[in-house]
């Protein structure tokens, strides 16, 4: 594993037990609602959590439609560990890297991925990998972090010596580019003052 994944595993080992109330998640946090009402908008029965931390998300998934079939997957084992005393067996939740998915071809109608594409060092695996484990027509929805401009190669300058795995800041011309090289009807959409929203079809 390399010094970024290393530094993301350590971060979120030791944040996963404050996570869901501590200053650390509230970008993730205010993502929530924003992802779930656009999920509520896709037709699916199959879901894969891609860094689903405390299992949050898949939680508050799962209590309006107990009938989905929910998997996660994370690098930290802390984070996994909160996730299962949260969700015990309604979902699966898999000790792993997004670049290298276990799970099948075709597998999944959606897969999201809330504010941790911005820890990935190779994005480009990821999204083929994402691509690979959709099904044909299925979504790919991401919430993540957004700068403006200026501020944002500012943050990417300092994210060069993160401690806690942070790579990039995206721009919306980047985030589009990298998401229609594996989809098409690529969306993007800022949301409040420091996210955006984007979205993809196999």
């Amino acid at each position: 594993m390399d010094r970024i994944k290393e530094n993301s595993k350590a971060a979120f080992d030791q944040q996963a037990a404050v996570y869901d109330k501590d200053i650390r998640g509230q970008h993730a946090r205010s993502l929530y609602p924003i992802l779930l009402e656009r999920l509520a908008r896709i037709s699916f029965q199959s879901a894969l959590d891609l860094g689903c931390g405390t299992g949050e998300m898949m939680k508050r998934i799962l209590d309006t439609d107990g009938s989905k079939r929910l998997y996660g997957i994370d690098l930290s084992e802390r984070m996994l560990e909160t996730a299962r005393a949260k969700l015990g067996e309604r979902a699966a939740l898999v000790l792993g890297d997004s670049e290298f998915l276990p799970f099948p071809d075709h597998f999944f109608d959606v897969v999201y991925c809330n504010d941790s594409f911005h820890h990935y060092p190779a994005p480009e695996k990821v999204l083929k990998e994402v691509r690979r484990v959709l099904k044909t027509g299925g979504a790919f929805l991401l919430g993540d972090c957004w700068q403006p401009p200026g501020a944002h190669m500012v943050v990417n300058f300092y994210m060069r010596h993160s401690k806690e795995g942070d790579v990039k800041i995206y721009s919306r011309a980047e985030m589009v580019s990298l998401l229609s090289r594996q989809f098409h009807d690529v969306s993007w959409e800022r949301v409040g003052g420091s996210a955006c929203i984007a979205m993809g079809t196999k």
